[in-house]
């Protein structure tokens, strides 16, 4: 019999298409503590960014999750397109019955500055960060059946409630709109036994950082090191499961104490 703290639910998680990101380890760790998982993937936008596609693209990262199986489906869709957030809560349901838990992990890298921003750059970033985010929580919301109990969503924000984020502009709007939502969205879905929550991870090493952004951060950190992915996963594990109940609407900054006025 399977067991662990998620045994019997069904978690969609979105943004998974790299083994050095978050939304890999938060599906690793789901499916370690019992959870059925639909991981959503949109390698296209990793093939735009510095870091590039996962080497062994996207059917070695289904392998490393350990393959497809009863408990593990996969499912590409662009959240640039307005059906794409529905379609993709549409096939969980149709793989596994029901979905219990959504977390919305993915995000649309989005520099810019105020002098060279464009109106294309603002609508990309809000469309995928944002608008994706509304649509996938209002299509699990239909699907979610009170009696399997306790829903369960959770969203992912950015520093920008800390500090400036002026170079990335589109990116920082875009996730300062998740950030706001969360406690109307928690609202929303109160009375149905369904709570909304959101992290911030604060600097986390991904593959992002060049080495010198890494090594000057890093003393930024008490603990000396940069958060990981298996960091964010714990706490992600935790607001999935029956133990979060009383908490819904927050936004946690889960940051290991990140200093940010030593790292300005």
């Amino acid at each position: 019999m399977l067991e662990g703290r998620l045994a019997g639910r069904v978690a969609v998680v979105t943004g998974v298409s790299r083994r050095a990101g978050i939304g890999f380890a938060v599906a690793q760790r789901l499916l370690a503590d019992g959870a059925s998982v639909i991981v959503h993937s949109w390698s296209a936008h990793d093939a735009e960014q510095p870091w590039g596609v996962d080497p062994i693209g996207m059917a070695g990262v289904i392998e490393a999750l350990g393959g497809d199986s009863d408990r593990l489906g996969h499912i590409e869709a662009d959240f640039g397109e307005p059906q794409a957030p529905r379609r993709v809560i549409d096939f969980a349901v149709s793989l596994f019955g029901a979905v219990d838990v959504l977390i919305a992990n993915h995000a649309r890298s989005a520099p810019g500055t105020l002098g060279t921003l464009t109106a294309d750059d603002l609508d990309r970033a809000w469309t995928v960060n944002a608008r994706a985010t509304v649509l996938l929580v209002q299509a699990y919301a239909d699907q979610y059946e009170a009696a399997r109990a306790g829903g369960r969503v959770l969203l992912f924000t950015s520093g920008q409630h800390l500090a400036p984020m002026a170079d990335e502009l589109p990116y920082a709007i875009s996730k300062g709109a998740v950030h706001q939502m969360t406690r109307s969205l928690a609202d929303a879905l109160a009375d149905r036994g369904i709570t909304v929550n959101a992290i911030n991870p604060g600097p986390v090493d991904t593959g992002w950082a060049s080495q010198a952004l890494h090594e000057r951060l890093r003393e930024s950190f008490p603990p000396g090191r940069w958060g990981t992915p298996s960091d964010i996963a714990t706490i992600a594990s935790w607001l999935a499961s029956a133990e979060s109940e009383w908490i819904t609407g927050q936004v946690i900054d889960a940051e290991g104490g990140f200093r940010r006025w030593l790292a300005i």
